[in-house]
């Protein structure tokens, strides 16, 4: 999610790059894009009702790409089916 609004509490650190979310570090250094991406995941299954693998993944991805440091710090983890717009918000709003 993008690091503003309702969601300025979880900026954990600021790069040239962009925000980075305080879940995406680890003692102040930021994790491995394979750990962020799991993180993620592991993240979408909790929150979002009835999300399966697959949907954490491409709602990850989706996420993932959409912040301003990924766009600089492509990883392979970022490749793949991403959700769509219309799945995205659905999903979003059964947090």
């Amino acid at each position: 999610m993008p690091l503003d609004g309702e969601h300025e509490k979880f900026v954990g650190l600021e790069t040239s790059e962009g925000l980075v979310c305080v879940h995406d570090l680890s003692d102040g250094k930021l994790k491995t894009p394979a750990e962020i991406f799991e993180g993620g995941v592991q993240w979408y299954l909790g929150a979002v009702s009835s999300a399966d693998r697959g949907l954490a993944e491409r709602l990850t991805r989706k996420n993932m790409n959409t912040l301003p440091y990924w766009k600089t710090h492509h990883d392979i983890c970022l490749e793949g089916d991403q959700s769509s717009e219309e799945e995205y918000n659905s999903a979003m709003a059964r947090l």
